[in-house]
């Protein structure tokens, strides 16, 4: 029973004592050649959201879906009323009164 509890202590004051051994990290290592691709695909990505994001803003300032609405009803009622005319023409080339 206390040959596993010794063992333990023993091995954690190594690995306590190890830790004090290590050699500092650098700060900042170089960039690989992976990285730097990744890096400008990156931003090119970026860069091609953003201005994506901004035309449709400004699609949606210039309020095309009202336009196209308004185009659509005036078209429509004016050419219900030149359907009528022409009905109206016809009728009456058809149906003369004598």
């Amino acid at each position: 029973m206390n040959k596993p509890l010794i063992i333990t202590v023993l091995v954690a004051l190594i690995v306590h004592s190890s830790e004090s051994f290590r050699m500092p990290r650098q700060a900042e290592e170089e960039e690989g050649t992976f990285t730097k691709i990744s890096d400008t695909v990156k931003s090119y990505y970026n860069s091609a959201i953003n201005s994506a994001r901004g035309y449709v803003e400004n699609v949606k300032g210039l309020k095309l879906e009202e336009k196209a609405s308004n185009l659509y009803r005036e078209t429509s009622t004016a050419l219900s009323t030149y359907a009528g005319i022409v009905q109206d023409q016809l009728y009456h080339i058809i149906y003369q009164t004598q």
